[in-house]
């Protein structure tokens, strides 16, 4: 006997805010799936006003009401049975954060909570790597968003260590990040993966997933460092039209997706790690597992 249930989740970064709805799959004897059936992806770049002025703009205030009300009427086409909203680094940050989330409820009828870094890593790294982590291995999980990069390192199935550092996609492009913060994170990583050999990478994240998909790579196969060096570098040889025009990158991916892989590189190279995994998984994969497990 099977029975599916429809779990949905929103997640509003700094980047982009994305709809997830996910068909979750029970069976007897067998493990529960958790299968895509939806994702919508609205290029509203939050962290572009909450990082510059501190403030979400009118503008940006109204899209994000219109991109909201369109995700409830599509989880009512989907027939969603159950779903949570999240906001992220943007939207801690700004300081009429509280007063968005007020206005969205209202017009919307939909409640987005605010989460702190550390509950964001918990949910990301709550994702279905445990084909990957829950082995004797060790891995760097590094989640790469617009205004905040989220690293978890695991060994032998457990996790070690977990932090969210201030750098992000859109911090970047807006040169809001100091050389300090490359050096704290520096720090953190050779400071815990140093007493481990044959570390791996993890990469979560939109531009992680692109670059994977123009690998053209079997699912599963690893990304090498020397493959993630040969595109950095010649990513950054080509102009912002280059990578529209010629790549096909859309414009909000093509402005980021060097600055992204620069953070993946250096994660790389502080951790001595020789491959990256890229599983195409994210927050709102971690907000359903949650939700269904009963820990949101």
């Amino acid at each position: 006997m099977i029975a599916i249930k429809k779990y949905a989740a929103i997640d509003v970064g700094s980047n982009a805010m994305r709809l997830l709805v996910s068909n979750v799959v029970e069976e007897s004897g067998k493990p529960t799936q958790f299968n895509k059936s939806s994702l919508v992806r609205l290029p509203i770049r939050l962290g572009q006003d909450a990082f510059t002025t501190g403030i979400i703009s009118d503008e940006n205030i109204n899209r994000m009401i219109d991109g909201i009300q369109a995700y409830k009427l599509l989880m009512k086409v989907h027939k969603v049975q159950d779903f949570r909203a999240l906001a992220t680094s943007a939207m801690r940050e700004a300081k009429n954060g509280q007063a968005v989330i007020d206005a969205v409820k209202k017009h919307t009828g939909i409640s987005i909570e605010i989460i702190d870094g550390k509950k964001e890593a918990a949910i990301i790294a709550s994702t279905n790597i445990n084909h990957l982590v829950n082995t004797e291995n060790t891995f760097l999980f590094v989640d790469v968003g617009g205004g905040s990069t989220e690293f978890s390192l695991f060994s032998a199935g457990k996790i070690i260590a977990s932090k969210s550092f201030k750098i992000g996609t859109v911090r970047l492009l807006n040169q809001m990040v100091p050389a300090t913060i490359w050096q704290e994170i520096q720090d953190w990583i050779e400071g815990h993966t140093s007493s481990f050999d044959a570390i791996s990478l993890i990469g979560s994240g939109g531009n992680i997933n692109k670059l994977f998909k123009m690998s053209e790579k079997p699912i599963d196969t690893p990304l090498s460092y020397q493959y993630v060096n040969k595109i950095y570098q010649q990513l950054s040889g080509l102009t912002y039209n280059d990578l529209v025009g010629d790549l096909g990158l859309n414009p909000d991916r093509a402005d980021v997706i060097v600055l992204a892989t620069k953070i993946y590189l250096n994660a790389m190279k502080w951790s001595g790690a020789k491959y990256i995994y890229v599983p195409k998984i994210g927050l709102s994969d971690g907000i359903i597992k949650a939700m269904y497990y009963n820990k949101l």
